[in-house]
Formats: structure tokens, C-alpha cells, sequence
């Protein structure tokens, strides 16, 4: 049933927003493999010109295992598209990501992209953070400061932060940037632009799994087997 929907929330978004001539940026996760096999079908049946730009290791070994052209933000440094999962959408299209440890290089290219487009199953849907996604907001920490920022975020913003240890690996996780990830996991709504920033100004930070006023479009598949769709709203 999940992977149904997310299969069909990825199937609309390629078919939607993808276009011959177009660099895109391929985001990370398993609902981001829907939407490569997606794209290979398409690039082949209807002979497109694809560039596409990965987000981490795994995105970029989606990309050459699908026979997709591999390119990077040196040679294409604007893209048409980012196409991307998230952790939890609340109902500003606000997202959590980096529970898989891809946050940095996600947000990196969302930023250079000129629509970045949201896949999701219906788990993902929330009014406020929280409700669905119970792991906290991700963290990527330079290895030398991670207790230091431990112990602000704890201060300043309350809740708990815990180092993700490695499930496979002796030791913590260690991102594709060679960095630590902490998750914070909050026990209070914030404002989430402003505590985005605040985190972002501790010495040692190097990016965070809030990704505020980015996202311009979210596909939902639903347990239905229908797929909502939702705008950014205008405020």
C-alpha cells in the first residue's frame, strides 16, 4: 500500500513537471527510486534530453544504474526542476528532511533549482511538525562541535538532541559531506523560519533538516490510490 503511493505520487510529478531539455535535480530516498524508474521510461519512450544533478551517493548510483546522464552544479549550476521526498509536510508545505542523512546536498540543489516539487506518501501529511515524524529534526554538525551544539540547542530551544549512531558501523552516522548528524527532537511548536535560522547561526552548523518556504508543490499518494496535490499557500 506505501509503496503504491508512493509510486504514484512520484509517477505524477515526472509526468507533470518534466520536460525534454531540462536539468534536474534528483533527490533522495526511496520514494525518489519511483521517480527515476519513472523518468529512465520516459527519457527512452519519448527520446528526452535529461541532465540530471544528484543530491547524495545514492541518488547519483539511481541516476547511472537507470542509464540517466550524470552531470553536476559546476557544469549546471541553474536547473529546470528539483524533484525531492521529505520526512513530514505540515500545512504550509513547510518539510522535515534528512532522515536519511541527505539534507545539505538536498537543500543545496533544492536552491538552484527553479521549482522544487515534493514526493510523498500519505504518512508524510501533517498540519503541524510532529504529528507523523517522531525522529526530530536533523542536523548536519561539523564532528569537533557536535557537543557544544548538543548543549545549545538543548538551552535555547528545550527538547532532546542525540548524536544518530550508525545502525551497520561501529560509531555514528557520517554524512556524504564527512559530517556528524545530530536529531532534535523538539517538545514544543515553534516558529519554525525563525528557530531555522537560530540554528543555522551556531558556530558549527552546517545545514538543517528544516526546508521553510521551498517546497512549491506537493504530490501526496494516498491510500486510496488517488494523489493530492498541494500549492504553496499565498500569504
Amino acid at each position: 500500500m506505501t509503496e503504491e503511493a508512493k509510486k504514484l505520487a512520484a509517477w505524477a510529478a515526472i509526468n507533470n513537471h518534466v520536460q525534454t531539455n531540462h536539468v534536474l535535480g534528483i533527490g533522495s530516498g526511496s520514494t525518489i527510486v519511483h521517480a527515476v524508474h519513472k523518468l529512465a521510461e520516459r527519457v527512452k519512450k519519448e527520446n528526452l534530453n535529461i541532465v540530471c544533478i544528484p543530491t547524495s551517493f545514492q541518488a547519483r548510483q539511481l541516476i547511472l544504474q537507470n542509464g540517466l546522464t550524470l552531470s553536476d552544479l559546476d557544469r549546471h549550476p541553474e536547473l529546470n526542476v528539483a524533484i525531492d521526498g521529505a520526512d513530514e509536510v505540515d500545512s504550509d508545505l513547510s518539510l522535515i528532511k534528512g532522515g536519511g542523512g541527505c539534507l545539505t546536498q538536498e537543500k543545496i540543489v533544492a536552491g538552484c533549482a527553479k521549482s522544487f516539487i515534493v514526493i510523498a506518501d500519505y504518512r508524510k501529511k501533517s498540519k503541524d511538525f510532529g504529528e507523523q515524524w517522531k525522529k526530530g529534526i536533523p542536523i548536519e554538525v561539523i564532528p569537533m562541535a557536535y557537543v557544544p551544539i548538543t548543549k545549545r540547542l538543548t538551552n535555547i530551544f528545550g527538547g532532546v538532541t542525540e548524536l544518530r549512531m550508525a545502525v551497520n558501523k561501529a560509531g555514528p552516522v557520517v554524512t556524504d559531506n564527512g559530517n556528524f548528524l545530530l536529531d532534535w527532537k523538539f517538545d514544543k511548536l515553534h516558529n519554525w523560519n525563525e528557530v531555522n535560522i537560530a540554528i543555522k547561526m551556531i558556530p558549527g552548523v552546517v545545514e538543517t533538516g528544516l526546508f521553510i518556504n521551498i517546497a512549491e508543490r506537493v504530490y501526496f499518494g494516498m491510500e486510496d490510490g488517488s494523489v493530492s496535490v498541494h500549492e504553496k499557500p499565498v500569504h
